[in-house]
């Protein structure tokens, strides 16, 4: 089969849409306003919806797009190139509805994503907790059998959109000395009782995204919103990871391209020595350096988008996309700071936020550290 890096017409619309929308609505006046509140941007979020740049992978016959995972790193990426606290709000969704699409019932994906389609709603995965972050065994949340019911009690933590979401994707032991196979998915509506919501966290950048903490305490569980079957948790949320990991890199290469078209514009105006700074050695190696990156992390995202649409396993290429993306976001986000100069360390200037985005992107959806296990596992225990 020969190999084709072009763009369908399809692809090419899709491209074009969510470049569009970021222009009309990603403003630089509307960025900055939701970056130093933190407020929640849900009229911008409303009018993607609209537009249907959200909620992409559902099925068509639950009401969405059922576009695949290749597809949807077009929009992701145009959207995290305008702001990747507004497109993580957006994104939080597919992360949530992964599972769902994976391993639910048709029942399920009724109740579950349909609605998010119908009109605007969030969801949010809620596997991350106090003390088990990248070490996702390591969590403590229990699920007990009562009758044909399932009592969750547990603390989860940095749960994105967890102050706006109607539903839950909750990740609970129902067998702790099974270890991983004594793990089980659920779908909690918000509504049950039992849930707290914490308070939004106050963090260094994606301010516009909604990150909490979430309580639950007796919350009862009916077993038709058990995801799967019971002991089929961390299997269905690792198999998420394969989906959205893609999606999450090719945001950082949103930002990253930000971060690049901003320095090489800067570089073209500033004037030192006589002349432009882009004519000296020292700063064009830099930007020279950001461009070959930018462009390898979205050919890395785009095989691992290509290869879990073709049916094939992608764990190996997700981990490669997630961690030499995220890499790459902070090293350009950190060196076009360094091409602003002192202007750059300055919140006038757009590059300051993009640095405070980029690191978050090492974090979640596992740390860079835990791709490189990942990868180094796919190597020697899968060769």
């Amino acid at each position: 089969m020969a190999i084709d890096f072009s763009l369908s017409p399809e692809q090419e619309d899709l491209q074009r849409l969510a470049r569009d929308f970021v222009r009309k609505e990603f403003t630089p006046e509307k960025v900055r306003h939701h970056d130093e509140t933190g407020e929640f941007p849900r009229e911008i979020i409303a009018k993607a919806h609209e537009l249907g740049l959200m909620n992409t992978h559902v099925p068509q016959e639950y009401g969405g797009l059922g576009l695949g995972v290749l597809d949807g790193t077009f929009i992701a990426e145009e959207l995290a190139a305008g702001c990747t606290g507004i497109s993580t709000a957006m994104e939080a969704n597919g992360l949530a509805q992964a599972p769902v699409i994976v391993a639910g019932n048709d029942d399920q994906k009724k109740r579950f994503l349909t609605p998010l389609v119908e009109e605007l709603k969030f969801a949010a995965y809620g596997v991350t907790e106090p003390g088990a972050g990248s070490d996702v065994q390591g969590i403590k949340t229990v699920a007990r059998k009562v009758g044909s019911d399932y009592v969750i009690n547990g603390n989860k933590m940095w749960i994105t959109n967890a102050g706006v979401a109607e539903w839950y994707f909750v990740l609970a032991y129902t067998d702790k000395d099974a270890g991983t196979r004594g793990m089980t998915g659920f779908l909690v509506p918000r509504s049950t009782p039992g849930i707290t919501v914490g308070k939004k966290e106050q963090n260094m950048g994606q301010r516009a995204s909604d990150t909490r903490g979430l309580t639950f305490e007796e919350v009862v569980v009916p077993a038709k919103n058990v995801l799967g079957a019971e002991g089929q948790g961390w299997k269905i949320a690792m198999s998420a990871f394969d989906h959205t990991r893609p999606m999450v890199a090719s945001g950082a290469v949103g930002l990253a391209r930000s971060a690049m078209e901003h320095a090489i514009s800067y570089a073209k105006e500033r004037q030192t020595f006589g002349g432009p700074i882009a004519m000296h050695q020292a700063v064009s190696f830099m930007i020279a350096d950001m461009a070959k990156d930018v462009e390898a992390a979205r050919q890395l995202v785009r095989l691992a988008a290509w290869t879990i649409d073709r049916g094939q396993r992608n764990t190996r290429q997700a981990a490669y996309a997630k961690a030499f993306a995220a890499d790459t976001a902070m090293r350009v986000a950190t060196d076009a700071v360094q091409v602003f100069g002192g202007n750059g360390f300055n919140k006038e200037y757009p590059v300051e936020k993009l640095m405070r985005d980029a690191k978050i992107f090492q974090i979640y959806e596992g740390t860079s550290q835990i791709q490189r296990l990942i990868i180094a596992k796919e190597i020697f225990l899968r060769a």
